[in-house]
């Protein structure tokens, strides 16, 4: 009996740490961010599209370009670097299937999330065949504040040429 009550306790606590289901709310809210970030902001530059939902002091670490500590700073880069060169402009692509969030609470209450995956990266340049740069891993730490999704803190990381 006793290892027949440990063993549904464990179900319960592995449970309550599990990735979300990829058909629920909050998997699919921030899977639409996702979207509005890199398929409309970075691959289409329609920067106003995703710029209410960066905070304010957002920490970007990137294991190739650096950190950057703040929403201004990482709306120029942007520009700057991703949206300056329609010749040589930069695309990013979700690899199919690997998005994964996991909620986190406080007290019961949901107050975040954490949602990772990996990501492909493009240059399209006018009159050629795309062609693949890199690819790379994500974590990205949602935050709930007045019920709208904040992206607060990104991790970019293992960035690879493609082989």
């Amino acid at each position: 009996m006793r290892y027949l009550i440990t063993f549904f306790i464990g179900l319960i606590f592995l449970n309550s740490f599990a990735q979300e289901n990829k058909d629920s709310e909050l998997f699919t809210e921030l899977k639409s961010r996702d979207s509005l970030l890199f398929d409309r902001g970075f691959n289409l530059c329609k920067i106003d599209e995703f710029e209410d939902f960066i905070s304010e002091d957002l920490e970007f670490y990137h294991d190739q370009g650096g950190l950057t500590t703040n929403k201004a700073d990482f709306l120029k880069n942007v520009r700057n670097n991703i949206c300056s060169n329609p010749d040589m402009k930069p695309i990013r692509k979700l690899v199919p299937g690997s998005l994964e969030v996991f909620p986190l609470y406080e007290n019961g209450e949901l107050y975040g999330a954490i949602q990772k995956g990996v990501h492909d990266f493009y240059i399209k340049e006018p009159g050629k065949e795309m062609y693949k740069t890199s690819s790379a891993k994500f974590t990205h730490v949602w935050l709930l504040e007045n019920n709208e999704w904040i992206l607060k803190r990104v991790l970019s990381y293992d960035h690879n040429s493609p082989e």
